[in-house]
């Protein structure tokens, strides 16, 4: 069986965070490790983590790609499964994520979906169905592979280990989730897992403000990955048979051509549950 380390980037969450890690604790199969990775908390965010036994992470870089990278650096599972502050995972989540990435195929990656709570009935349905909806509709054909849910995922930490210099990990205005799909190499499968559910928080959606700004983060993360790596050319990368290393046109430093993307303003401010579908 492989380990599991779960990486839950937080930013003045505690009431949240404390629900996320009541329910890790109910896993019918447990966490070898649970990071939480505090964002510059003004609340007792780390408190609650460490209370409930979680590794604390500092990362002081401001935003939800920085703070789950460094999440990722530092989990020492074989398998890395990611939730958000907010996301309530069914006890049987970390059950089916092992399940899942030790079927026959592999895959380096699972995602399943959210089933959204709070809010009323409009927001819901708004978050569901228009925006997780859409976001796999839309961007599955184009990345040829269903795109991953930050709030519930996980990743093998070998691929993470060839990913972690071509992604746009220091870059606070770009989603985490869509740029790591974006980035998979050749050989690199994702999955998509009906059974892999988490209650999510709608909060984001209250607000056409908050609905806005998560759109305008999805299309700056699109445009900044096109520029760097356009569709056709990874297209035919990921055609090609694995070679065993990155493809992605090194920049010389360990990096990517492009990789602080397009000059399109100033990155938004870091919300708790700012990935592009929480």
């Amino acid at each position: 069986m492989d380990s599991i380390t779960v990486v839950i980037p937080c930013l003045d969450d505690a009431a949240m965070l404390r629900a996320c890690l009541d329910a890790l604790a109910r896993q019918t199969r447990p966490a070898d490790e649970v990071i939480v990775v505090d964002n510059g908390s003004r609340d007792d965010s780390a408190a609650v983590a460490r209370a409930a036994g979680a590794r604390v992470i500092d990362e002081p870089h401001r935003g939800i790609w920085p703070a789950t990278a460094a999440g990722f650096d530092a989990a020492r599972g074989e398998i890395i499964a990611r939730l958000d502050a907010d996301s309530v995972p069914q006890a049987d989540w970390l059950e089916r994520v092992e399940w899942r990435m030790s079927a026959p195929d592999r895959p380096a990656a699972v995602t399943g979906r959210g089933r959204f709570y709070g809010g009323t009935a409009a927001t819901r349905w708004v978050a569901g169905t228009l925006y997780i909806g859409g976001y796999f509709a839309v961007l599955g054909p184009l990345l040829g592979h269903p795109p991953i849910f930050g709030s519930n995922c996980a990743l093998r930490r070998t691929a993470w280990r060839e990913l972690r210099t071509l992604v746009h990990r220091d870059r606070p205005d770009v989603h985490d989730d869509l740029d790591l799909a974006w980035w998979l190499q050749p050989g690199m499968s994702v999955v998509e897992d009906p059974g892999l559910v988490v209650a999510v928080s709608a909060r984001p959606f209250d607000s056409w403000s908050g609905l806005g700004r998560r759109l305008r983060m999805a299309y700056r993360t699109l445009v900044v990955d096109w520029r760097a790596w356009p569709p056709a050319a990874r297209r035919r990368a990921r055609a090609q048979p694995p070679a065993g290393a990155p493809v992605a046109p090194s920049d010389g430093h360990g990096g990517i051509d492009g990789r602080r993307g397009p000059e399109d303003g100033q990155p938004e401010a870091y919300s708790a549950s700012s990935s592009p579908t929480s």
